[in-house]
């Protein structure tokens, strides 16, 4: 059943599309302003989506989005409209596409370079079907090394007949994009004189039939001349097409009309700008690209917690490079998120951003620790996913002088694509690395000169949230936990690890208040190597584990680890599922669902100890 949004939009008359197209946005940005979300990317997709929507026949022909947060436009669209206000919410709709919710979004799209891939391959799985299949790629996500190898295998494919591939060209991602391909793509204001060149040769040369082979040879030529983008694409096998302005539904509807009816493999070129008919978002798109909420009139935004773990970072490698000239800092297409942005302005010839490039980074990053440098490679835990072979090839086996700064360890608001709880699984597996946690964003300066100290890779990791006040005042040594609540024989210990030391530290107090427990708790700075000394010390005694991690591999799996070589009381963990996918929602939310609060967790202590 086509839903009501879609069946208005194909019924429109062309000169209705735009109010159309500003009736959605005006949804998201009502929507973004009180619930938070990706408002500049989004604004600015708007007329793009309308005009997919308008001429393929969806969801029979599929649209591939790459990243799913420029598609909030399409969410409308296909039937959601009704639960847009609880997007992002807890048990609401996702921020990006997911095939659980509709059957229009063929994928999910959570991390950038997944669209092109993702389409070939359903392309590949009927090729001789007459349904085109759409990859909405932005420009950030090109230089992505995922896309870049789906763009040399697709012509290869007989099914690539189908596909149509936008490049949505917004010129910005998380942070400005980087590279030579972005810079090529910046060089499309070419294709006017492009576009006069061809018109004026083809109009001299039409009356003369047999110069219609010099007319393909002088046409190729100036492609590559006049609009490098063409020539880059069409030597890669696809048709270019563009550049066309994709905020202009007149300039788009027909374009893409006598597009459908042509076999690919097409790229268009698609221009669009940011923020698009949100003045303030536009004005400022990267302020703009992810926000908590904000004011829907003056873009006023919401108040956020300040000084947290990634300010802090930002600080102590400023610190840090004024006492070694050989400290660099490495991030792909994260410098502002990680909190670099001062060390990129301060050390700019220190300071490499490799765009959407995660593999690339961490391995960039080991050549120049293998030269002598003294490099901090910062990401986004979710986006260290992408680059774990590189910590263990690159990195791991030539035991390189490498930390690796990993921010937003835990779980978040964005969602199952981006919670940060399944890394230590593989990460403490690897020989050769050390994987620190600190709790509290004061301890940053000394937990990263302590990683650079060690010469060896070392991951450090910590959440997006402000943490613990203070931390434990303890310097750090190698694999050393810190005992920060003494209690009594024959009570609980209370493992913990990052800024999850809060939670611990107030489930002591509600035992003790509430059943005259008086509990140890203990933070674990290292799950590699781990503090066997302290555990085998409180042994025979009940332990109990909170970590911002899945349930295995994590705190829980290393202390299990280690007390399965003696005797010992029981270990209890308190995580994340990992039998489940873990949704959106603030995660005060999430953990109270997962019973990972400081309430929750002593009574589910107490009532143990009751029963024993």
């Amino acid at each position: 059943m086509i839903p009501e949004q879609l069946s208005k939009l194909r019924a429109l008359s062309p000169e209705e599309l735009p109010e159309f197209a500003d009736t959605l946005r005006a949804k998201i940005i009502d929507s973004v302003s009180r619930n938070g979300g990706h408002l500049a990317s989004s604004c600015g997709c708007v007329e793009l989506i309308v005009a997919l929507h308008r001429i393929f026949r969806t969801p029979e022909e599929k649209i591939f989005f790459d990243v799913g947060h420029q598609a909030y436009a399409h969410k409308l669209i296909t039937g959601r409209e009704d639960g847009f206000e609880r997007l992002r919410q807890h048990d609401g709709i996702s921020g990006f596409t997911a095939p659980w919710e509709s059957e229009f979004d063929p994928a999910v799209s959570g991390h950038a370079g997944t669209a092109l891939s993702a389409a070939l391959g359903h392309c590949a799985a009927e090729p001789d079907s007459d349904n085109k299949v759409i990859a909405v790629i932005g420009d950030g996500a090109m230089g992505c090394g995922v896309t870049l190898e789906a763009l040399n295998h697709a012509a290869t494919l007989r099914g690539s007949r189908r596909l149509i591939v936008i490049l949505n060209d917004n010129r910005m991602s998380i942070s400005g994009n980087v590279g030579m391909l972005s810079k090529a793509l910046n060089r499309v204001i070419a294709a006017k004189s492009y576009n006069k060149f061809r018109k004026t040769l083809k109009e001299l040369l039409s009356p003369l039939p047999r110069l219609k082979n010099l007319f393909s040879r002088l046409d190729e030529a100036g492609k590559s001349v006049l609009l490098p983008p063409a020539f880059l694409f069409e030597t890669l096998g696809f048709r270019y097409f563009g550049a066309v302005n994709g905020n202009d539904l007149g300039a788009l509807v027909p374009m893409l009309e006598r597009l459908r009816k042509i076999d690919g493999p097409i790229l268009v070129h698609v221009i669009t700008q940011k923020g698009y008919g949100c003045e303030f978002a536009a004005a400022e798109p990267t302020k703009y690209h992810g926000i908590s909420g904000c004011d829907p009139d003056t873009g006023e935004l919401k108040s956020s917690q300040s000084g947290g773990f990634s300010a802090e970072f930002g600080k102590a490698m400023l610190k840090l490079a004024q006492e070694d000239p050989d400290l660099l800092a490495v991030s792909p297409a994260m410098l502002e998120g990680t909190g670099l942005t001062g060390f990129s302005e301060k050390y700019p010839e220190r300071c490499f951003d490799t765009g959407i490039a995660e593999e690339h980074a961490l391995t960039f990053a080991s050549g120049l620790a293998a030269a002598g440098k003294h490099p901090v490679c910062a990401f986004y835990d979710t986006f260290l996913q992408r680059a774990l072979d590189g910590v263990y090839h690159d990195a791991a086996l030539a035991n390189l002088p490498l930390v690796i700064a990993v921010d937003r360890a835990g779980a978040v608001m964005d969602g199952a694509t981006h919670h940060g709880i399944y890394n230590c699984s593989f990460l403490r597996a690897i020989p050769n690395v050390t994987v620190m946690t600190i709790s509290s964003p004061p301890e940053m300066y000394e937990a990263l000169k302590f990683a650079l100290s060690l010469k060896s890779p070392v991951v450090l990791r910590y959440a997006k949230n402000s943490g613990t006040p203070c931390g434990s005042g303890e310097p750090f040594r190698l694999g050393e936990a810190v005992i920060r609540r003494h209690g009594n024989s024959g009570m609980p210990v209370i493992w913990a690890s990052g800024s999850e030391i809060a939670a611990a530290l107030k489930a002591a107090e509600l035992l003790e208040e509430s059943c005259g427990m008086n509990s140890t708790v203990i933070e674990a700075r290292f799950l590699k190597p781990f503090d066997r000394n302290t555990a085998m010390i409180f042994a025979a005694e009940r332990h109990f584990t909170i970590e911002d991690h899945s349930s295995s591999g994590g705190l829980y799996s290393a202390l299990s680890e280690t007390l399965s070589e003696v005797p010992n009381g029981g270990v209890h963990g308190f995580g994340w599922s990992a039998e489940k996918v873990i949704g959106h929602g603030s995660t005060e939310q999430l953990k109270n669902e997962a019973g990972v609060t400081a309430e929750k967790i002593a009574g589910k202590i107490a009532r143990i100890y009751k029963k024993s």
